[in-house]
C-alpha cells in the first residue's frame, strides 16, 4: 500500500494543478500563457505541477473572495454594471453625441448624393442637346 503512495500524491497534485490552471482567470496567470502551462503540467507530471504552483499561479491576493476582483458575482461579469451612475451619463451623453454626428454625416451624404445626381442630369441634358 505504501508504495503507490508517490503515485497517488502525484496524480492528485497532477489534477489539482490541472484544474487550478483551467478555472483560473488568463489575466491572471504569470509568467507564461495559459496554454503552455497546461501543456507543461500534462507532459511533465512532477516539474509541471510544482511549477504551476511556484511561478505560474496567481498570488493568493489576486483573488478576492474566489473571484476576480474586477468581476462580481451579482453583476454575473458585466463590470460596466458596477460603475458610477456619473460614468453612465457620460456615456449617454457620448452616445447623443455620436447619435447627432451619424445624422450629420448622413444628411452631408445626402447632399452630396443629392448634388452628384443634380450633375448627371444636367450633364446628360447637354449630351442630349448636342445630338
Amino acid at each position: 500500500m505504501i508504495r503507490f503512495l508517490p503515485v497517488v500524491v502525484e496524480l492528485g497534485l497532477l489534477i489539482f494543478c490541472l484544474i487550478d490552471c483551467i478555472q483560473t482567470d488568463s489575466l491572471l496567470v504569470r509568467n507564461l500563457q495559459k496554454g503552455w502551462w497546461l501543456l507543461l503540467i500534462l507532459f511533465f507530471p512532477i516539474i509541471g505541477p510544482i511549477a504551476w504552483l511556484v511561478a505560474g499561479r496567481p498570488p493568493a491576493s489576486a483573488y478576492q473572495g474566489g473571484s476576480v476582483p474586477w468581476r462580481s458575482t451579482c453583476t454575473a461579469g458585466f463590470p460596466e454594471y458596477e460603475r458610477p451612475a456619473d460614468h453612465r451619463q457620460a456615456a449617454a451623453a457620448i452616445d447623443e453625441q455620436l447619435r447627432r454626428d451619424t445624422e450629420r454625416v448622413d444628411r452631408e451624404h445626402e447632399e452630396a448624393l443629392r448634388r452628384w445626381e443634380d450633375s448627371l442630369r444636367e450633364r446628360e441634358q447637354k449630351l442630349r442637346g448636342q445630338e
